[in-house]
């Protein structure tokens, strides 16, 4: 059956009628008063395919009917400026008073570009390649029917995530659905100016894969502190299959959303499992001796060593090793000021200060990672440098666990072994994989989008900033989620990277409001400019209310407080302070 069939309605009065061709042979034109101003830029329209063709009719023997988005109102008929020459008598009255018939004025030239008919056998829309004859009628199209052909999936179903509504429609009138085996498999991106919205959308959207329906395995890479609010999900009823509990007798939900926060002193990284291109991203600015002693010093670690953990005090002792054996074979002790100033390297990043990386321990896979729990890592007071190796490492640990789980590489009960798919969420994408300066994050983030989704690895990137970000990790994103980007380098990079998304809808990026986006891609049939829905959790990334903290400052029972703290202060200061006399 075609998508929407079982909701097609007769149509009702049409709005406009033909003109004739568009500028190009993908749109059309037609003419309409729009007396109950429905039709805004950016609404859905059809005309129903003439003719008895086999490919006009659709399974049910009706009309095709092919969906067109209005792109431009262009007024043809208005009243005569004489009648607006005065702002304090309306131009109607005017009319009424010389006899003129108000029928007659307002209006205009709607011009459509062609979406095509929707096949539900291809699961996307087919464009008849040919404009409406001149004097077709045109209809504005249903909301049922509309969400039936816009949306692959259907709310509240397994494997949908219901992110908001048609912009141009009433609340709630025409859901916009997100199939989540294509948002998960092809991967995401969300992509915005500050204050868009943008940690928002993705904190609906973990909502969504986190439904019953759908007990998705999640990660977010949180380098801000914004998505602790999403341990809320625990006391709301939304993330629990509370009902299918109850009718089969049982006490307590069949299913229940987890929300695990590590923070930054929980994330932790093995030594062992860095790669000789971690360790030279994280001891930077060596010469080029210190460089080959590094080199030989991992490969004699490694060799022969299987799974052994290694310490830095073990990577010292490498380092000077190899330096022995160059200077017994040169015959000089030249290396000694090197080998010194690379172990002084290694004792500043790996030393007794380190809180990131240690000689045994790291963040189990299969504690964070399971269905039906979302794990944030809140990496808010770790330094940038190191943020980018933990979750390069990271990465790279869930790739090499996916892949070697499906080839039976890792058997059960191993440490490695990742037996279901997940997704990873990567807020501030563009430190993680920056335009134009590879770092230790960006070649891992590349192979799993080119070939993630073999293994049931899907990423997510959120950025405020596409020009920074790289552009072919961008473009390997296929579903596209833009909210408002007012610079113009920005919405070229999003122009330039983004498949799918036509230059009209693309015009509309500094016009969007808070919470307004264009969604394009894999997940949904064709792009649409959605309304995100309310979250069920509460929002943790939202601005500070600079003028009500400093009104609060100057309230009474802040300056009481204030006072209280500096007599403690005071007292403590008095009684240990260094100058203190014992006379």
């Amino acid at each position: 059956m075609q998508a929407g069939d079982e909701r097609r309605q007769p149509p009702a009065a049409p709005v406009g009628i033909t003109k004739g061709p568009g500028e190009t042979i993908h749109e059309y034109t037609f003419i309409s008063r729009d007396d109950l101003r429905l039709l805004k830029n950016g609404e859905y329209v059809y005309y129903e395919l003439e003719g008895g063709a086999t490919d006009h009719l659709d399974v049910r023997g009706q009309p095709r009917r092919v969906l067109g988005r209005i792109l431009r109102r262009d007024p043809v008929q208005l009243f005569p400026d004489t009648f607006l020459s005065e702002p304090g008598v309306s131009p109607s009255q005017v009319a009424a008073l010389v006899g003129y018939d108000q029928r007659a004025s307002d209006l205009f030239e709607m011009s459509v570009a062609i979406m095509g008919y929707y096949d539900s056998a291809l699961g996307s829309f087919v464009n008849p390649w040919i404009p409406p004859s001149s004097g077709t009628p045109i209809y504005l199209a249903e909301d049922a029917w509309l969400a039936a052909v816009l949306s692959r999936k259907q709310p509240h179903t397994a494997g949908s995530a219901l992110v908001g509504s048609l912009l141009t429609r009433p609340e709630s009138a025409t859901p916009i659905v997100l199939d989540v085996k294509d948002l998960v498999s092809t991967h995401l991106a969300i992509i915005a100016s500050t204050g868009a919205g943008k940690s928002y959308l993705a904190s609906v959207i973990v909502e969504e894969l986190m439904r019953p329906y759908n007990g998705a395995a999640v990660l977010v890479i949180d380098p801000h502190g914004e998505y602790s609010a999403l341990q809320e999900m625990a006391n709301h009823a939304e993330f629990a299959d509370s009902e299918s509990a109850a009718r089969n007798g049982a006490r307590h939900p069949r299913y229940q959303a987890n929300t695990r926060v590590y923070k930054h002193d929980q994330v932790k990284v093995r030594l062992s499992t860095l790669t000789l291109g971690d360790l030279r991203y994280l001891l930077p600015n060596m010469t080029d001796k210190q460089h080959y002693f590094l080199g030989r010093a991992y490969d004699s670690l490694h060799k022969g060593a299987g799974e052994r953990h290694w310490s830095a005090d073990e990577l010292k002792r490498a380092v000077t090793d190899v330096a022995a054996r160059a200077n017994d074979e040169s015959g000089d002790d030249s290396g000694n000021s090197t080998v010194a100033a690379l172990h002084w390297k290694i004792d500043q990043r790996f030393g007794e200060n380190n809180m990131v990386f240690d000689v045994h321990e790291h963040l189990p896979l299969r504690e964070a990672l399971k269905p039906g729990q979302c794990a944030v890592l809140q990496l808010n007071e770790v330094d940038e440098r190191d943020q980018q190796v933990i979750v390069a490492t990271l990465l790279r640990r869930i790739y090499n666990a996916r892949v070697g789980t499906e080839r039976g590489k890792w058997p059960e009960g191993h440490e490695q072994h990742l037996p279901y798919p997940v997704f990873v969420l990567i807020e501030e994408a563009h430190h993680f994989a920056p335009h134009g300066d590879e770092v230790v994050s960006t070649r891992i983030l590349k192979q799993i989008l080119a070939e993630g989704r073999k293994f049931g690895v899907g990423v997510g990137l959120i950025s405020q900033r596409p020009g920074k970000l790289d552009a072919d990790v961008l473009s390997q994103c296929l579903t596209q989620c833009i909210m408002r980007i007012v610079n113009e380098v920005d919405q070229k990079s999003v122009g330039a990277a983004v498949e799918g998304v036509g230059r009209e809808l693309l015009d509309n990026l500094p016009a969007l409001s808070k919470g307004q986006a264009i969604i394009a891609g894999a997940a949904v049939n064709t792009p649409v400019i959605c309304r995100v829905r309310q979250r069920i959790t509460p929002h943790g990334g939202e601005s500070k209310d600079a003028p009500a903290e400093w009104r609060k400052y100057h309230s009474p029972d802040a300056a009481a407080e204030r006072e209280r703290g500096d007599a403690i202060l005071h007292r403590n200061t008095k009684d240990f302070s260094p100058y203190k006399s014992d006379l």
